[in-house]
Formats: structure tokens, sequence, C-alpha cells
């Protein structure tokens, strides 16, 4: 089972994890229903995969300028005001929808927006964690914020193949519409977290000293390296249209998107064990080498039921991956720089994605759909390893001895209750 403690202790948790299940719920429906919109205006996995192109570059170029913004506002308050945006911008996609011919552009314009604002978002969201969670207790939140997360990319992708199906797009655009609509309800009643006394406004310095402080620190620069190389090898939604198709299994395409989650939910559920971890840098490991094994065998699979399975594995693997990354950070960096860094995990955790739908629509135009599964997945364990034996503190780190987190906890407890 997994720790509960961060539920009962902090009411701000409480909040933040009703808003995310409601958002990711309506979220993952737009992120099912938009890939597949533009694959039926074009029937092609090479501007489906520029999806991921149009992304990119607001995603980093917002992702640091948010860190920037999250250690200098309030964090309640950006917050609340992208997250209306993202509102705002769903209700775009429902109304081209309802267009008698619906018109390719605004989809990629919209992708970019959404890009934007959850660069701008997500740095003071993650950095609002180590604040409103207990020290000891920060383990037992990532995996409670795992489950909510997985509850979203399990029900919404599942459902969003289904309603597109019988429905069509606008009816899972406007189920996203009201995501948004409850998210802002909750959001409105997140406790004031102003900054820190002394913070800087937001500049290129600032940003800058963010990313020193992430590139001195050998343990930060590896779990940010891992991830970026694992999304960016073995990142494989963006074809799955494709190996439905393949595998005359379009009804399973929903199930495709889920079997990921489904396997991140059964890890998230049994994760009791995780906070008694105190090496989080060898499930980072572990968990991204798994992750590329598993996305590897989904590309030789012979059938649909073989390729669920292959894929609630990597699901499962990269919730491990994921919970060390997440500890580790929370762990070690310090309340004054923790939206600037909090903005460079956006970019490892974000971009590497979004290169790799590039990268697998790209592989699937040249290659075939499954070549793109297992090369990528190949060349995911091959860079992880390499970056392991590059970066060896990542897998000695240790939560009792490392002087960062030691630091980061006396820290906290020295903070008034």
């Amino acid at each position: 089972m997994p720790d509960l403690a961060p539920w009962r202790s902090s009411r701000d948790f409480r909040l933040l994890f009703y808003q995310g299940t409601v958002t990711y719920f309506g979220s993952f429906m737009a992120m099912i229903a938009l890939p597949l919109q533009i694959k039926h205006l074009t029937d092609s996995p090479l501007a489906v995969g520029a999806m991921g192109a149009v992304e990119l570059v607001p995603l980093v170029v917002f992702g640091l300028y948010g860190g920037a913004l999250a250690d200098a506002v309030d964090r309640r308050r950006m917050i609340l005001l992208t997250e209306a945006g993202l509102g705002v911008l769903a209700l775009v996609l429902l109304v081209n929808a309802l267009l008698p011919d619906p018109l390719l552009w605004p989809l990629y314009v919209v992708a970019a927006g959404v890009s934007a604002l959850a660069g701008l978002q997500r740095p003071a969201l993650d950095s609002l964690m180590a604040r409103i969670v207990p020290h000891d207790q920060l383990t037992a939140a990532a995996a409670l914020n795992g489950l909510r997360y997985q509850f979203g990319a399990i029900v919404g992708p599942a459902l969003a193949g289904l309603v597109v199906a019988y429905a069509g797009h606008a009816s899972a655009y406007a189920v996203t519409v009201a995501g948004f609509l409850g998210s802002v309800v909750l959001c409105s009643r997140l406790s004031p977290a102003p900054p820190v006394e002394g913070a800087e406004r937001p500049s290129l310095r600032g940003i800058a000293e963010g990313a020193r402080y992430a590139w001195s620190r050998p343990v930060l620069l590896g779990t940010y390296a891992v991830d970026l190389a694992a999304m960016f090898f073995a990142f494989p939604n963006t074809i799955f249209p494709f190996l439905a198709d393949e595998l005359d299994a379009v009804w399973a395409l929903g199930l495709m998107y889920a079997a990921g989650a489904v396997g991140s939910m059964v890890l998230g559920l049994t994760s009791g064990w995780v906070s008694r971890v105190r090496r989080h840098g060898l499930p980072v490991v572990f968990g991204a080498t798994v992750w590329g094994l598993a996305i590897a065998a989904a590309g030789v699979s012979p059938g649909i039921w073989a390729v669920l399975l292959c894929l609630a594995v990597a699901g499962a693997a990269d919730m491990l991956s994921g919970l060390g990354r997440a500890t580790i950070w929370n762990q070690t960096i310090p309340e004054e720089l923790r939206g600037r860094l909090a903005g460079i995990e956006v970019l490892s955790y974000s971009v590497g994605p979004q290169l790799g739908q590039v990268r697998a629509g790209t592989m699937a135009g040249w290659t075939g759909t499954r070549p793109a599964f297992w090369s990528g997945g190949l060349a995911c364990v091959a860079s992880v390893a390499v970056l392991a034996a590059l970066l060896p503190k990542l897998i000695s780190y240790d939560a009792d001895t490392d002087e960062d987190a030691l630091r980061r906890r006396a820290a906290r407890e020295a903070e008034p209750v």
C-alpha cells in the first residue's frame, strides 16, 4: 500500500491531489484526441510527429522563464492563472472541432500555446510540493502524485479512444474544458505561496545561477540526463495509432495509451517500501534501463496483448525511475533555487518526450513503425549505461550521507511550524 502520510498532514497537498486528478483526466482526453485529429486530417506520421517540434521551443523558453518566475512570485497565483489559460486553449480546440471542416493549423498553434503555459506552470507546481509536505514525507508524496497522474493516464486515454470513435473529437475537448474549469476552482482554494524573503526578480542572471548549480551537482545532472535520454530514444506514443493499424487493433488504441499508466499505477499502489529507500539514484538508472528494454520488446511483439504487456512493464519502470528523480530533487535543492531548478526539471522530463515524438515519427516514416520502436528502446539502454558510467555519483547517492540532502533536511527542521 502507498504511504498516505502527506495526505493526512497537508490540506494543500489534498487540494493539489484533487486538482491534479481533475486536470489530468481532462488533459489526457485532449492529449489523445489531438494527435488522432491530426492523423484523421493528414494520415501522416510525420505530421503527427511535427506536433512535438512545434511544442519544443515554447517549452524550453517558457520552462526556463517559468522556473525563474516561480522563485519571484506567489506560486499559487501563477498556477491559477496558467490553469485558466489552458482552459481557454481547450475551448479553442472545441470550437475548431465543431466547424463543418476543422482546420489543421489551429491544432499546432494550440499545441504550442499549451506547451508555453505548461512550461510556465510546472516549475511553480513542482517547487510548491517541497514547501507544503514535510521533508521526511517527500518520497511518499511523489508516489501519491504518481498515482494521481496515472489515474488520469489510464481513464483519460481509455475513454478518449471511445469518445472520439463514437462521439467525435469535439466531445473529448468538451470534457477537457470541464476539467480545467473544475481545476481552477480547486486552485483558488490553495493557501498563498509567496516567494522567500529577498527573492530576486526573474532575469537571465538568475536562470544562469540555477543552471550553474545544477551543473555543479553530478547527482542532479544525472537525473536530468537519464530521463532526457530515456524519453528521447524510447518515447513511442506518437506512433501508437500506426502500430494499432499494423496489428489490426484500432479498437485497442486507447488501451495502448493507457497500458503504461496501468503499470505505473500497480507500482504506485505497492510503493510503501519506497519510503524506506535511501539510495534513490539506483531506481533512477534501473527504471530507465527496464523502460528501454520494454519498449524494444514491444517493437518485436507479435500481437496486441503482448504489446500491451510490454507497455505496462515500461510504465512501471518509468514510475520507479520518476520516484527516484523526484525524491532526489526535493531532498537536495534549496528553497531559494527551487523554482529555477524546477524549470530545468521541466525541460528534462518534458523536452525528452517532445523530441521523442519527432524521432519516433521521423523514424517510422523512414523505416517503418516497428523499427522505430525497437531501435529506440535499444538506444535508450545504451545511453543510460553510458551516463551511469560517466556520472557514478548518481548511483552512489545516499539520502543519509549526501551533503545537499543533509543541508536541506536541516533547513526544513529549522523552519517555524
